[in-house]
């Protein structure tokens, strides 16, 4: 049966109203979906949603409550749940899988009985006896004072007293809440927060061959990306993606056979090869199966952070009888780049150096500054290394990953500091993901062009496109595709 509009309205007005009377309330049944109601009201995972048609309201914070729960590796991490007048807003945190020693710290139990260690109960803890009670009362439309407030209680220069996780996960609802109480969508609210005026769908960077750390073949560099650079709107770009998709399958069953269409952490697949270009090669041959030679180009994740070995770079780091004499030094990883660039249709490489090799980050941009060169674990989303790449013309873009900083204001500041120099940014998922969502208004909010959440399988990879699609159509004629502008959609 068809609910009408007014019946639905309703029904989540007394939801609002219920949220109100009760400080503990979650909406657990008030789960309606577009798809439901015919309306563009979509609470997710059982609590208010981002893109929600809010009447707005001026109550500050009531209560936040946290627990542990798992992320698409099977890894504990933290859930919030924070309450205002509005209702009750829902964050999870994800994971790195290959992190940067400059990140801000994921506070653990290590409690080898519990999880391998893994558990984080003392985040949990951090968030309900120490961030819940400074917090009651402030408005969650002031997330900079809030983001302030949370560093100061934490002290540490790397978050390592509450931990970078149990902070992260309050600022992100927080958001949430502050948009819901403005009445405007999430990422209406981080474009206000941001100072964005122009609306901006974003190429999706899937990656479709997984390699490194995501994945227990011998390839060394970490993901393998396509970008449908010549679509016209977000919604086509991921349907031309899909299809390069299954192409890709269907050329590794019939190179290798069905057990190498296996997926890694996220979501891309992970044939036993170990020749980089091999891997390239596939992709070029399913971008011509699909019919999109030209229009879908390629991007790298090396991670060599991940197999840097005294200064060189170890390309069988998975293989323990490696030898010395075969790692690359930081000239002859130049040259295999130049070489990707010249031989296939690369235009974006991440973290080709490790996050310390300062000296030839700088060399590849002045001698190959027409692609992208993203710096993350070299820079980890935190202005100072930011500032450090910038002084240093390293690279000429920035991946921006929320919980490397560990608050939604420090990565607006970021995002801002790289888009004022002309860097580019892509916002980016962890390996250990959610069925979180904020990512996805962000990259619209920020305006930055370009996002990677994985292949188009996995739900904790497609949640994130299928709320872009969401917004595209919800903005209609008022936001445009980066497409080729993706490194400076705003411009």
């Amino acid at each position: 049966m068809m609910r009408s509009a007014t019946g639905v309205l309703l029904l989540l007005a007394a939801t609002a109203h219920a949220a109100r009377m009760s400080p503990a309330f979650a909406p657990a049944t008030a789960s309606f979906t577009a798809a439901a109601t015919g309306l563009r009201l979509a609470p997710k995972n059982g609590v208010l949603g981002s893109n929600m048609a809010l009447r707005g309201g001026s109550g500050g914070i009531q209560s936040i409550v946290s627990r542990e729960v798992l992320d698409s590796r099977g890894n504990p991490t933290v859930e919030v749940d924070l309450t205002t007048d509005i209702g009750t807003f829902r964050a999870q945190v994800p994971s790195g899988a290959s992190t940067g020693i400059y990140e801000a710290c994921e506070l653990r139990d290590n409690d080898k009985a519990r999880y391998l260690g893994k558990g984080v109960i003392k985040a949990v803890k951090n968030i309900e006896e120490k961030i819940a009670p400074a917090l009651k009362g402030m408005n969650p439309t002031d997330q900079e004072g809030i983001d302030k407030k949370m560093i100061e209680i934490d002290g540490s220069a790397n978050k390592s007293v509450l931990g970078a996780n149990a902070i992260l996960a309050v600022s992100l609802a927080v958001a949430k809440a502050g948009a819901a109480q403005k009445g405007v969508p999430l990422y209406k609210h981080f474009a206000d927060l941001a100072g964005v005026k122009k609306m901006v769908m974003p190429i999706p960077w899937m990656n479709v061959i997984n390699g490194g750390s995501h994945a227990g073949n011998r390839l060394a560099m970490q993901e393998f990306m396509i970008g449908a650079i010549g679509a016209k709107s977000f919604k086509e770009a991921v349907r031309m993606s899909v299809e390069v998709y299954h192409a890709l399958k269907a050329v590794i069953k019939k190179k290798y056979g069905m057990d190498a269409c296996n997926v890694g952490d996220e979501g891309g697949f992970a044939p036993n090869i170990q020749e980089n270009k091999e891997g390239l090669h596939l992709l070029v041959e399913a971008i011509a199966n699909a019919g999109y030679t030209g229009k879908i180009k390629i991007g790298m994740d090396v991670a060599a952070s991940e197999f840097c070995k005294d200064g060189k770079y170890d390309l069988d780091f998975k293989n323990e009888a490696s030898k010395a004499e075969d790692y690359l030094d930081g000239d002859k990883m130049l040259e295999m780049y130049k070489g990707f660039v010249k031989d296939y249709p690369v235009v974006t490489i991440e973290d080709p150096y490790d996050q310390d090799d300062w000296e030839s980050y700088t060399k590849m941009t002045a001698e190959m500054g027409e692609i992208q060169v993203v710096g993350d674990d070299l820079l980890v989303t935190n202005p100072a290394r930011i500032t450090t790449g910038l002084e240093k013309k390293a690279c000429n873009a920035l991946l921006l990953k929320v919980n490397q900083i560990g608050t939604i204001s420090e990565s607006i500041k970021a995002c801002q500091m790289a888009q004022a120099q002309g860097w580019g940014v892509m916002v980016s998922h962890r390996s250990g993901e959610t069925e979180d969502t904020t990512i996805a208004d962000l990259v619209v909010g920020l305006g930055t062009g370009q996002i990677k959440t994985g292949a188009p399988c996995r739900a904790e990879r497609t949640a994130k496109y299928n709320q872009l699609m969401r917004i595209e159509e919800e903005l209609g004629d008022q936001c445009t595709y980066a497409g080729e502008n993706f490194k400076n959609p705003l411009k």
